[in-house]
C-alpha cells in the first residue's frame, strides 16, 4: 500500500468516527457554526473562552485543558429547527410557503482530557463544528428549466482534536489543538443552475463526496487577579481538499474551506459575592475569506465552479455575548446567557439562500450542572433562537424581482454526563 493510500485510508477512517460522533447535520446558529460546545457552554450562549467549560470547552479555548483536569465527558444535543420559505407569486419560482423536512436532529460529541503534571494536560475529543441541511419536497427552481425533488442540500462537519495546555506561569496559560477537520456534502434538486457551470455534470445529484484537512486552535488564559481572568482563542483557516462530484457548483472547482475563527472575552467574579461569575465575549468568524461561501450570486460573478463563481454572499458574522454562572451550592451550579449575531447576507442573496437559510440573530440559553458524586455529574442546556428573516429578490438569477422570504428559528436542548478520577 502507497503512502498516499494509507493516508486517505487513515482520513477515511476518521472521518467515518467523527461523523458518527458528532456531524449529524446542524445548523448551528451563527451562520453554520456551532454557538458553543458541550452542555455547559451552550447553557451561556456559547460563551467559554475565559471560562473553563469542561472537556468539550477546550473547543472553545484550548488553555482550558488545564483546569479541567482529569475528565472524560458526552454530551447529545436535540436540535428542532424551523425554516421555510415563502415565495411571492409572477416569476418562474413556484409560489407558496415551502417548509424543509428534517426538523429533530441528534448531535453527539465527547472526549477525555488528563492531567499530565501539575502545569499540563492533554485531551482528545471530537465534536461538531456545524453544517447545513434543507430539504423541500417541493423543488421551487424547477420553472427555471428543470429540477427533481427533493431539494435541498447536507453539509456536515466534524472536528477530531488532540488538545495540549500548559501553564507557563502562576497566571498565563497556553494550549494548542491540532485539528483534523472532515466534512461530507450532498446536494440534489439543482439541476436549473447546471446550465450556469463550467461542469455541468458536477452541480447536482452526485450521492454524498467526503472532504478533510488539517487545521489548529490555539488559546490564552490569562488570570490576572482573582477577580478578573481573560481569554483568548484563534482556530486557523483551515484548506480542505475539494469535493470532487461537486467541483461545478462550489467556487474554485469544489472547494469548501472552514473559515477562522476569533474569540476574546473576559471573566469577572466579584470579591463580595466569589459565588458569580459573569462573562462577556466578542468573535469574529471569517466566512467572507472562503469563496464558495462569500461570492455573490447577486449578478454572479462568473460560472459555477469558477474562482469567481456563485456562492452565498456570507459576510463575516460578528458574535457578542454576555453570561452569567452562579455556583448556588457545592453540587448546583447553574448557567445563563444571551448572544447576538451581525446578519450573515444581504436581501439580493435570499435566493441562492433558500438552501441554507441560517438567519437567526438573537440567542438565549439557560442550564445547569449537578454533581451526583464525587465522580460523576449531569448537565443540561437550553437555547432559543429567535425567528428572524431575510426578504429580497435576484433578478439575475431568476429573471424577474421575484421576492423570496427566508424564516429560521431554532430549539436546543443539550444533556451531557461527566466523570472525574
Amino acid at each position: 500500500m502507497t503512502m498516499k493510500a494509507m493516508i486517505n485510508k487513515g482520513a477515511k477512517a476518521c472521518a467515518l468516527l467523527g461523523l458518527c460522533l458528532s456531524a449529524i447535520p446542524a445548523f448551528a446558529t451563527n451562520g453554520y457554526f456551532a454557538n458553543g460546545y458541550g452542555g455547559q457552554s451552550k447553557s451561556m450562549a456559547g460563551a467559554g473562552v475565559a471560562v473553563s467549560t469542561g472537556v468539550l470547552g477546550m473547543a472553545q479555548n484550548p488553555a482550558t485543558g488545564v483546569k479541567v483536569g482529569n475528565a472524560a465527558g458526552f454530551c447529545l444535543t436535540t436540535f428542532a429547527p424551523d425554516r421555510s420559505v415563502r415565495v411571492a407569486p409572477g416569476g418562474p419560482l413556484t409560489p407558496g410557503t415551502h417548509k424543509s423536512e428534517n426538523d429533530v436532529f441528534f448531535i453527539p460529541c465527547g472526549g477525555a482530557n488528563w492531567t499530565l503534571d501539575d502545569r499540563s494536560s492533554l485531551g482528545v475529543f471530537v465534536f461538531a463544528n456545524g453544517g447545513m441541511n434543507t430539504e423541500y419536497k417541493t423543488n421551487f427552481f424547477s420553472g427555471l428549466g428543470a429540477g427533481s425533488a427533493p431539494l435541498g442540500v447536507n453539509l456536515e462537519q466534524a472536528f477530531v482534536t488532540v488538545n495540549y495546555a500548559r501553564k507557563v506561569s502562576d497566571r498565563l496559560t497556553f494550549g494548542v489543538s491540532p485539528i483534523l477537520a472532515v466534512q461530507r456534502f450532498k446536494a440534489t434538486g439543482l439541476e436549473a443552475f447546471s446550465g450556469l457551470s463550467l461542469s455541468p455534470g458536477n452541480v447536482t445529484n452526485r450521492g454524498h463526496d467526503w472532504s478533510t484537512g488539517l487545521g489548529f486552535n490555539l488559546g490564552l488564559l490569562y488570570e490576572a487577579s482573582p477577580q478578573w481572568t481573560f481569554g483568548a482563542a484563534y482556530r486557523s483557516r483551515i484548506q480542505m481538499s475539494s469535493f470532487d462530484k461537486y467541483s461545478g457548483l462550489f467556487a474554485g472547482g469544489g472547494d469548501f474551506d472552514v473559515p477562522a475563527m476569533l474569540t476574546l472575552g473576559a471573566a469577572y467574579t466579584p470579591a463580595y459575592q466569589p459565588k458569580l461569575t459573569i462573562t462577556g465575549e466578542f468573535q469574529r468568524i471569517h466566512y467572507g475569506d472562503v469563496n464558495a461561501i462569500a461570492n455573490t450570486s447577486a449578478p454572479p460573478g462568473g460560472p459555477l465552479g469558477a474562482s469567481n463563481g456563485v456562492g452565498f454572499g456570507w459576510k463575516d458574522v460578528d458574535v457578542v455575548r454576555l453570561a452569567a454562572i452562579y455556583r448556588q451550592s457545592e453540587r448546583l451550579t447553574l448557567r445563563s446567557g444571551i448572544s447576538y449575531s451581525t446578519k450573515f447576507t444581504t436581501s439580493p442573496e435570499a435566493v441562492i439562500n433558500t438552501l441554507a437559510p441560517a438567519t437567526p440573530q438573537w440567542h438565549a440559553s439557560f442550564g445547569g450542572s449537578y454533581k451526583i458524586n464525587d465522580r460523576w455529574g449531569f448537565t443540561f442546556a437550553y437555547t432559543h433562537a429567535f425567528s428572524n428573516s431575510i426578504t429580497g429578490s435576484n433578478p439575475a438569477l431568476t429573471g424577474v424581482a421575484q421576492p423570496v422570504r427566508l424564516r429560521m428559528h431554532q430549539h436546543e436542548i443539550a444533556t451531557g454526563l461527566s466523570y472525574s478520577w
